[in-house]
Protein backbone atom coordinates (compact mmCIF):
# COMPACT_ATOMS: atom_id res chain seq x y z
CA UNK A 1 0.00 0.00 0.00
CA UNK A 2 1.31 3.70 -0.76
CA UNK A 3 1.67 6.42 1.22
CA UNK A 4 -1.49 8.25 0.05
CA UNK A 5 -3.91 4.75 0.71
CA UNK A 6 -2.24 4.07 3.81
CA UNK A 7 -3.23 8.07 5.09
CA UNK A 8 -6.67 7.83 3.44
CA UNK A 9 -7.85 4.17 4.80
CA UNK A 10 -6.40 5.44 8.24
CA UNK A 11 -8.89 8.66 8.29
CA UNK A 12 -11.64 6.32 6.77
CA UNK A 13 -10.84 4.01 10.15
CA UNK A 14 -11.04 7.31 12.43
CA UNK A 15 -14.03 8.52 10.76
CA UNK A 16 -15.54 5.31 11.26
CA UNK A 17 -14.83 5.06 14.36
CA UNK A 18 -16.10 8.47 15.42
CA UNK A 19 -19.19 7.32 14.02
CA UNK A 20 -19.19 4.06 15.77
CA UNK A 21 -18.74 6.06 19.17
CA UNK A 22 -21.39 8.41 18.47
CA UNK A 23 -23.93 6.33 17.66
CA UNK A 24 -23.57 4.34 20.66
CA UNK A 25 -23.12 7.51 22.66
CA UNK A 26 -26.28 9.17 21.26
CA UNK A 27 -28.61 6.34 21.14
CA UNK A 28 -28.95 6.25 24.81
CA UNK A 29 -32.38 4.60 25.18
CA UNK A 30 -30.96 1.15 23.83
CA UNK A 31 -28.30 1.36 25.87
CA UNK A 32 -30.03 1.67 29.04
CA UNK A 33 -33.14 -0.94 27.79
CA UNK A 34 -29.90 -3.37 26.94
CA UNK A 35 -28.73 -2.88 30.62
CA UNK A 36 -32.37 -3.49 31.86
CA UNK A 37 -33.03 -6.81 30.06
CA UNK A 38 -29.24 -7.52 31.62
CA UNK A 39 -30.35 -6.93 34.78
CA UNK A 40 -33.44 -8.76 34.56
CA UNK A 41 -31.68 -11.99 34.41
CA UNK A 42 -31.13 -13.90 37.56
CA UNK A 43 -27.84 -13.04 38.86
CA UNK A 44 -26.21 -16.70 38.74
CA UNK A 45 -27.04 -16.46 34.76
CA UNK A 46 -25.53 -13.50 33.62
CA UNK A 47 -22.61 -13.43 31.92
CA UNK A 48 -19.49 -10.74 32.85
CA UNK A 49 -21.15 -7.31 32.63
CA UNK A 50 -18.20 -5.92 31.72
CA UNK A 51 -17.77 -8.38 28.11
CA UNK A 52 -20.98 -6.55 26.97
CA UNK A 53 -20.55 -4.46 24.50
CA UNK A 54 -23.44 -2.20 25.65
CA UNK A 55 -21.42 -1.91 28.70
CA UNK A 56 -18.27 -0.14 27.05
CA UNK A 57 -20.90 2.68 25.33
CA UNK A 58 -19.79 6.08 26.19
CA UNK A 59 -22.19 7.53 27.80
CA UNK A 60 -24.00 11.66 29.03
CA UNK A 61 -23.90 12.70 32.30
CA UNK A 62 -27.79 12.03 32.20
CA UNK A 63 -27.44 8.42 31.09
CA UNK A 64 -24.66 7.64 33.48
CA UNK A 65 -26.98 8.92 36.35
CA UNK A 66 -29.83 6.74 34.91
CA UNK A 67 -27.30 4.04 34.38
CA UNK A 68 -26.21 4.25 38.18
CA UNK A 69 -29.51 4.41 39.06
CA UNK A 70 -30.47 1.20 37.50
CA UNK A 71 -27.59 -0.80 38.69
CA UNK A 72 -28.08 0.51 42.41
CA UNK A 73 -31.42 -0.83 42.82
CA UNK A 74 -30.06 -3.99 41.52
CA UNK A 75 -27.60 -4.30 44.00
CA UNK A 76 -29.75 -2.89 46.67
CA UNK A 77 -31.65 -6.27 45.84
CA UNK A 78 -28.87 -8.64 45.66
CA UNK A 79 -28.44 -7.16 49.54
CA UNK A 80 -31.41 -8.17 50.70
CA UNK A 81 -31.92 -11.53 49.44
CA UNK A 82 -28.33 -12.96 50.06
CA UNK A 83 -26.96 -10.59 52.94
CA UNK A 84 -30.26 -10.13 55.64
CA UNK A 85 -29.87 -12.86 57.80
CA UNK A 86 -26.09 -11.88 58.94
CA UNK A 87 -27.15 -8.66 59.95
CA UNK A 88 -30.78 -10.41 61.39
CA UNK A 89 -28.07 -13.27 62.75
CA UNK A 90 -25.15 -10.31 64.02
CA UNK A 91 -22.66 -12.26 62.39
CA UNK A 92 -20.40 -12.23 59.49
CA UNK A 93 -17.83 -14.97 57.94
CA UNK A 94 -14.35 -14.37 56.33
CA UNK A 95 -13.44 -18.21 55.78
CA UNK A 96 -12.91 -20.29 58.81
CA UNK A 97 -12.74 -16.77 60.84
CA UNK A 98 -16.63 -15.54 62.50
CA UNK A 99 -16.85 -12.32 63.67
CA UNK A 100 -20.26 -11.72 65.90
CA UNK A 101 -21.25 -7.96 66.77
CA UNK A 102 -23.64 -6.40 68.89
CA UNK A 103 -26.05 -2.94 67.36
CA UNK A 104 -28.50 -1.20 69.04
CA UNK A 105 -29.99 2.20 67.15
CA UNK A 106 -30.44 5.59 68.32
CA UNK A 107 -32.46 8.38 67.78
CA UNK A 108 -34.56 9.61 64.82
CA UNK A 109 -33.35 8.68 61.36
CA UNK A 110 -31.89 11.57 59.24
CA UNK A 111 -33.30 12.22 55.68
CA UNK A 112 -29.89 11.14 54.21
CA UNK A 113 -29.74 7.94 56.24
CA UNK A 114 -28.60 6.62 59.97
CA UNK A 115 -24.91 7.31 61.22
CA UNK A 116 -22.88 4.34 62.12
CA UNK A 117 -20.21 3.50 65.05
CA UNK A 118 -18.55 1.00 64.79
CA UNK A 119 -16.69 0.55 68.55
CA UNK A 120 -14.00 -1.89 69.09
CA UNK A 121 -13.24 -3.72 72.18
CA UNK A 122 -9.83 -4.09 74.16
CA UNK A 123 -8.28 -7.20 75.29
CA UNK A 124 -5.79 -8.66 72.69
CA UNK A 125 -3.49 -11.57 73.26
CA UNK A 126 -5.29 -12.66 75.89
CA UNK A 127 -7.74 -16.05 76.57
CA UNK A 128 -10.93 -15.56 75.15
CA UNK A 129 -12.77 -14.98 78.20
CA UNK A 130 -10.86 -12.23 78.76
CA UNK A 131 -11.68 -10.68 75.21
CA UNK A 132 -15.28 -11.73 75.18
CA UNK A 133 -15.63 -9.66 79.04
CA UNK A 134 -13.80 -6.41 77.26
CA UNK A 135 -16.66 -7.02 74.08
CA UNK A 136 -19.03 -7.14 76.94
CA UNK A 137 -17.92 -3.72 78.22
CA UNK A 138 -17.60 -2.65 74.78
CA UNK A 139 -21.14 -2.49 74.32
CA UNK A 140 -22.00 -0.23 77.02
CA UNK A 141 -19.09 2.11 76.99
CA UNK A 142 -20.61 4.64 74.40
CA UNK A 143 -24.57 6.20 73.89
CA UNK A 144 -24.77 8.50 70.21
CA UNK A 145 -27.93 10.80 70.05
CA UNK A 146 -28.36 9.60 66.47
CA UNK A 147 -27.20 6.27 64.55
CA UNK A 148 -26.49 2.45 64.65
CA UNK A 149 -23.89 2.03 67.73
CA UNK A 150 -22.16 -1.30 66.35
CA UNK A 151 -19.41 -3.31 68.88
CA UNK A 152 -18.24 -6.30 67.15
CA UNK A 153 -16.60 -9.41 68.46
CA UNK A 154 -13.10 -9.59 67.04
CA UNK A 155 -12.64 -12.83 65.14
CA UNK A 156 -9.08 -13.72 66.99
CA UNK A 157 -7.72 -13.55 70.31
CA UNK A 158 -4.26 -12.62 68.73
CA UNK A 159 -2.37 -9.28 70.26
CA UNK A 160 -3.28 -7.36 67.01
CA UNK A 161 -6.85 -8.99 66.80
CA UNK A 162 -7.87 -5.17 65.22
CA UNK A 163 -6.11 -4.87 62.66
CA UNK A 164 -5.36 -7.98 60.85
CA UNK A 165 -6.14 -8.02 57.10
CA UNK A 166 -9.39 -9.57 57.29
CA UNK A 167 -10.85 -6.99 59.45
CA UNK A 168 -10.65 -4.74 56.48
CA UNK A 169 -12.42 -7.43 54.60
CA UNK A 170 -15.14 -7.73 57.22
CA UNK A 171 -15.66 -4.18 57.87
CA UNK A 172 -15.88 -3.28 53.96
CA UNK A 173 -19.28 -6.12 53.91
CA UNK A 174 -20.40 -5.03 57.14
CA UNK A 175 -20.82 -1.46 55.88
CA UNK A 176 -21.81 -2.87 52.66
CA UNK A 177 -24.67 -4.71 54.22
CA UNK A 178 -25.76 -1.86 56.49
CA UNK A 179 -25.98 0.70 54.35
CA UNK A 180 -28.57 -1.17 52.25
CA UNK A 181 -29.76 -3.36 55.71
CA UNK A 182 -30.03 -0.36 58.44
CA UNK A 183 -29.99 2.78 56.00
CA UNK A 184 -26.55 3.76 57.14
CA UNK A 185 -25.28 7.03 55.27
CA UNK A 186 -22.44 6.34 53.99
CA UNK A 187 -20.52 9.41 54.70
CA UNK A 188 -21.51 8.89 58.37
CA UNK A 189 -19.75 6.35 59.24
CA UNK A 190 -16.95 6.35 61.97
CA UNK A 191 -14.58 4.06 64.20
CA UNK A 192 -13.09 3.91 67.42
CA UNK A 193 -12.10 1.50 69.91
CA UNK A 194 -10.29 1.32 73.64
CA UNK A 195 -6.82 -0.06 74.23
CA UNK A 196 -6.38 -3.13 71.88
CA UNK A 197 -9.32 -1.81 69.99
CA UNK A 198 -7.75 1.73 70.13
CA UNK A 199 -4.84 0.41 68.56
CA UNK A 200 -6.69 -0.60 65.54
CA UNK A 201 -7.82 2.62 65.38
CA UNK A 202 -4.68 3.90 64.94
CA UNK A 203 -3.90 0.89 61.93
CA UNK A 204 -7.13 1.02 60.16
CA UNK A 205 -8.26 4.30 59.89
CA UNK A 206 -5.36 5.66 57.80
CA UNK A 207 -5.46 2.67 55.48
CA UNK A 208 -9.37 2.56 55.51
CA UNK A 209 -9.70 6.73 55.30
CA UNK A 210 -11.63 7.00 52.12
CA UNK A 211 -14.88 4.76 54.15
CA UNK A 212 -14.96 7.22 56.86
CA UNK A 213 -15.74 10.25 57.89
CA UNK A 214 -13.91 10.14 61.35
CA UNK A 215 -12.00 8.01 63.98
CA UNK A 216 -11.67 8.13 67.35
CA UNK A 217 -8.21 6.58 69.26
CA UNK A 218 -8.68 5.71 73.10
CA UNK A 219 -5.92 4.54 75.04
CA UNK A 220 -4.26 2.41 72.13
CA UNK A 221 -0.72 2.01 70.73
CA UNK A 222 0.22 3.05 66.98
CA UNK A 223 2.61 0.27 66.55
CA UNK A 224 3.64 0.93 62.76
CA UNK A 225 0.99 2.87 61.57
CA UNK A 226 1.44 5.98 60.23
CA UNK A 227 -0.67 9.49 60.13
CA UNK A 228 -0.20 10.01 56.24
CA UNK A 229 -3.68 8.56 55.07
CA UNK A 230 -5.32 10.53 57.52
CA UNK A 231 -5.15 13.48 55.54
CA UNK A 232 -9.12 13.77 54.41
CA UNK A 233 -11.02 12.38 57.61
CA UNK A 234 -11.27 14.05 61.40
CA UNK A 235 -8.84 11.91 63.53
CA UNK A 236 -8.88 12.04 67.87
CA UNK A 237 -6.54 11.12 70.27
CA UNK A 238 -7.03 10.50 73.58
CA UNK A 239 -5.20 8.82 76.74
CA UNK A 240 -4.67 9.40 80.30
CA UNK A 241 -1.84 11.30 81.29
CA UNK A 242 -0.55 8.55 83.59
CA UNK A 243 -0.74 5.55 81.05
CA UNK A 244 2.47 4.81 80.40
CA UNK A 245 1.85 1.13 79.16
CA UNK A 246 4.41 0.96 76.05
CA UNK A 247 4.81 4.77 75.86
CA UNK A 248 0.83 4.90 75.30
CA UNK A 249 1.00 8.74 76.61
CA UNK A 250 3.99 9.49 75.37
CA UNK A 251 3.43 8.18 71.78
CA UNK A 252 -0.36 9.47 71.63
CA UNK A 253 1.65 13.50 72.22
CA UNK A 254 4.27 12.32 69.68
CA UNK A 255 1.46 12.08 67.35
CA UNK A 256 -0.59 15.12 68.01
CA UNK A 257 2.67 16.68 67.01
CA UNK A 258 3.11 14.78 63.65
CA UNK A 259 -0.80 15.71 62.83
CA UNK A 260 0.68 19.21 63.95
CA UNK A 261 3.21 19.27 61.56
CA UNK A 262 1.11 17.78 58.49
CA UNK A 263 -1.80 20.29 59.00
CA UNK A 264 0.76 23.27 59.26
CA UNK A 265 1.86 22.13 55.50
CA UNK A 266 -1.70 21.50 54.06
CA UNK A 267 -4.24 23.52 56.12
CA UNK A 268 -6.99 21.89 54.58
CA UNK A 269 -6.09 18.25 55.88
CA UNK A 270 -5.34 16.59 58.91
CA UNK A 271 -8.26 17.52 61.57
CA UNK A 272 -7.68 16.52 64.53
CA UNK A 273 -8.34 16.53 68.63
CA UNK A 274 -5.99 15.48 71.03
CA UNK A 275 -6.74 15.19 75.04
CA UNK A 276 -4.45 14.08 77.24
CA UNK A 277 -6.43 13.13 80.65
CA UNK A 278 -3.84 14.40 82.99
CA UNK A 279 -4.57 12.74 86.18
CA UNK A 280 -5.89 9.46 84.49
CA UNK A 281 -4.15 6.24 83.90
CA UNK A 282 -5.12 3.25 81.54
CA UNK A 283 -8.68 3.82 82.53
CA UNK A 284 -10.20 7.32 82.06
CA UNK A 285 -13.52 7.08 83.40
CA UNK A 286 -15.65 7.47 80.21
CA UNK A 287 -14.33 10.58 79.86
CA UNK A 288 -12.89 9.87 76.50
CA UNK A 289 -16.63 9.70 75.55
CA UNK A 290 -16.27 13.41 74.54
CA UNK A 291 -15.36 12.15 71.26
CA UNK A 292 -18.87 10.66 70.16
CA UNK A 293 -20.69 14.14 69.20
CA UNK A 294 -17.23 15.40 68.25
CA UNK A 295 -17.08 12.69 65.38
CA UNK A 296 -20.76 13.24 65.00
CA UNK A 297 -20.53 16.68 63.51
CA UNK A 298 -18.28 15.28 60.30
CA UNK A 299 -19.63 14.52 56.97
CA UNK A 300 -16.96 12.13 55.09
CA UNK A 301 -15.82 14.45 51.76
CA UNK A 302 -16.03 11.66 49.18
CA UNK A 303 -13.86 13.24 46.54
CA UNK A 304 -11.19 14.83 48.29
CA UNK A 305 -9.67 17.29 45.80
CA UNK A 306 -6.14 16.45 47.33
CA UNK A 307 -5.44 12.38 48.29
CA UNK A 308 -2.26 11.21 50.21
CA UNK A 309 -2.06 7.52 49.91
CA UNK A 310 0.50 5.81 52.11
CA UNK A 311 0.11 1.55 51.71
CA UNK A 312 0.62 0.04 54.85
CA UNK A 313 1.40 -3.35 55.17
CA UNK A 314 -2.30 -4.41 54.32
CA UNK A 315 -2.35 -2.94 50.98
CA UNK A 316 -5.59 -1.73 49.24
CA UNK A 317 -6.57 -1.54 45.40
CA UNK A 318 -7.98 1.88 45.79
CA UNK A 319 -7.96 5.07 48.06
CA UNK A 320 -10.51 7.55 47.47
CA UNK A 321 -10.07 8.23 43.94
CA UNK A 322 -7.08 6.58 43.11
CA UNK A 323 -6.65 3.30 42.11
CA UNK A 324 -3.97 0.05 41.15
CA UNK A 325 -3.56 -2.96 39.75
CA UNK A 326 -1.65 -6.28 41.58
CA UNK A 327 1.53 -5.50 40.77
CA UNK A 328 1.95 -1.56 42.15
CA UNK A 329 -0.39 -3.04 44.74
CA UNK A 330 2.81 -2.01 47.33
CA UNK A 331 3.45 -1.55 50.70
CA UNK A 332 4.81 1.18 51.61
CA UNK A 333 4.12 2.68 48.69
CA UNK A 334 3.52 7.09 48.46
CA UNK A 335 0.98 8.84 45.88
CA UNK A 336 -0.23 12.16 46.40
CA UNK A 337 -2.59 13.57 44.13
CA UNK A 338 -5.12 16.40 43.25
CA UNK A 339 -7.60 17.75 40.86
CA UNK A 340 -8.78 20.83 39.86
CA UNK A 341 -12.38 21.32 38.76
CA UNK A 342 -11.62 25.04 37.37
CA UNK A 343 -8.86 23.69 35.66
CA UNK A 344 -10.01 20.07 34.50
CA UNK A 345 -6.88 18.54 35.48
CA UNK A 346 -5.23 16.16 38.15
CA UNK A 347 -1.94 16.54 39.24
CA UNK A 348 0.40 13.92 40.45
CA UNK A 349 2.11 15.31 42.86
CA UNK A 350 4.49 12.11 44.68
CA UNK A 351 4.25 8.50 43.37
CA UNK A 352 6.87 5.67 43.97
CA UNK A 353 5.05 3.78 41.85
CA UNK A 354 4.60 3.06 37.86
CA UNK A 355 1.08 3.14 37.02
CA UNK A 356 -1.98 4.77 38.25
CA UNK A 357 -5.51 4.50 37.57
CA UNK A 358 -7.22 7.55 38.10
CA UNK A 359 -10.88 7.59 38.62
CA UNK A 360 -13.45 10.15 37.82
CA UNK A 361 -17.01 11.57 37.77
CA UNK A 362 -18.87 14.69 36.73
CA UNK A 363 -18.73 15.74 40.92
CA UNK A 364 -14.80 15.90 40.17
CA UNK A 365 -14.37 17.44 36.94
CA UNK A 366 -16.35 18.37 33.21
CA UNK A 367 -16.00 14.75 31.47
CA UNK A 368 -17.60 16.26 28.57
CA UNK A 369 -14.07 18.07 27.93
CA UNK A 370 -10.20 16.33 27.77
CA UNK A 371 -9.22 15.91 31.34
CA UNK A 372 -5.54 17.04 31.34
CA UNK A 373 -2.62 15.10 33.91
CA UNK A 374 0.60 16.60 34.87
CA UNK A 375 3.42 14.92 36.43
CA UNK A 376 6.73 16.61 38.07
CA UNK A 377 5.40 19.66 36.38
CA UNK A 378 5.03 18.40 32.87
CA UNK A 379 1.88 17.35 31.10
CA UNK A 380 1.34 13.26 30.75
CA UNK A 381 -1.86 12.97 28.97
CA UNK A 382 -5.00 14.77 27.45
CA UNK A 383 -7.65 12.93 26.51
CA UNK A 384 -11.38 13.29 27.10
CA UNK A 385 -12.75 10.20 29.39
CA UNK A 386 -16.01 8.10 28.29
CA UNK A 387 -18.41 7.29 31.08
CA UNK A 388 -19.34 4.10 30.83
CA UNK A 389 -21.70 1.18 32.35
CA UNK A 390 -18.58 -0.78 33.31
CA UNK A 391 -16.84 1.65 35.08
CA UNK A 392 -19.86 2.76 37.44
CA UNK A 393 -20.64 -1.48 37.78
CA UNK A 394 -16.87 -2.30 38.80
CA UNK A 395 -16.78 1.15 41.57
CA UNK A 396 -19.83 0.06 42.67
CA UNK A 397 -19.47 -3.72 43.28
CA UNK A 398 -16.13 -2.66 44.93
CA UNK A 399 -17.95 -1.18 47.91
CA UNK A 400 -21.38 -1.41 48.01
CA UNK A 401 -21.47 2.41 48.37
CA UNK A 402 -23.71 4.70 46.07
CA UNK A 403 -21.88 7.60 46.93
CA UNK A 404 -18.30 6.85 45.78
CA UNK A 405 -18.81 5.64 42.72
CA UNK A 406 -17.23 6.61 39.13
CA UNK A 407 -18.43 6.77 35.41
CA UNK A 408 -14.71 6.75 34.11
CA UNK A 409 -11.44 5.73 34.59
CA UNK A 410 -7.84 6.69 32.95
CA UNK A 411 -4.73 4.27 33.42
CA UNK A 412 -1.77 6.11 33.44
CA UNK A 413 1.98 5.18 33.00
CA UNK A 414 4.50 7.20 35.45
CA UNK A 415 7.87 8.32 34.90
CA UNK A 416 10.54 6.21 37.07
CA UNK A 417 11.21 8.08 40.57
CA UNK A 418 14.06 9.39 41.36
Amino acid sequence: MNKSNFSWVTIWSFLLALNFGAGKAGNAAEVLDELRSYLAQPVEKREPLEKQPFANAALSKADADAAQKLLWADHVEFIRKTRSEEIKNCELKDGALSMKFYYKVFGQKPNNGRSLFISMHGGGGAPKEVNDQQWENQKRLYQPEEGVYLAPRAPTNTWNLWHESHIDRLYDRLIEDLIVLEDVDPNRVYIMGYSAGGDGVYQLAPRMADRLAAASMMAGHPNDASPLGLRNIAFSLQVGGNDNGYNRNKIAKEWAEKLDALQKTDPDGYVHFVKIHEGKGHWMDRQDAIAVPWMAKVTRTPFPTRVVWHQSSTTHDRFYWLAVDATNKKAGSDVVASYSKEKNAITVEKSTLDRLSIRANDAMLDLDQPVTVFFGGQQLVQNKLNRTIAVIAKTLAERGDPVSVFSATMDIALPAPK
